[in-house]
């Protein structure tokens, strides 16, 4: 019998699996920008981003090195010029450490974008950011 709570994470597996899967091919597409995370609002974040092209997709991939201490709700969305852009949101943070990949929607457009943030949705605060150079 099928709870909501199997069917959450069931459908989270399933989300995780589709967005790893198209990692390794985004990879040899080569990097576009990359960056080190800057822990914000007392919050330690540290490790790469990278921001990945894989044909006409983009994909953010944080790196094996990636690490949060913590916060509720955490998400992987853009900024610009230290200003967190809240209609830029790739979905929530899968771990807390290493490495990850969020695809970019093919109708957003990346290049008013130049950092990678990672937000606390619940308090409305960053907890880490990465500029992409």
């Amino acid at each position: 019998m099928m709870n909501r709570r199997s069917l959450f994470v069931k459908a989270a597996a399933a989300g995780a699996a589709l967005t790893l899967a198209g990692t390794s091919a985004a990879i040899a597409g080569g990097a576009k920008k990359k960056g080190t995370f800057e822990g914000l609002s007392n919050h330690i974040t540290t490790g790469s981003a990278k921001l990945v092209k894989n044909g006409d997709r983009y994909i953010v991939e944080l790196g094996e090195d990636f690490s949060l201490d913590g916060g509720p709700d955490p998400r992987v969305a853009f900024g610009k010029d230290g200003e967190y852009a809240p209609d830029s949101k790739l979905g929530a943070l899968l771990n807390l450490t290493g490495k990850q990949s969020y695809a970019v929607p093919p109708t957003m457009d990346i290049s008013g974008y130049n950092e990678v943030y990672i937000w606390c949705e619940v308090a409305g605060v960053p907890l880490g950011v990465a500029a992409l150079k």
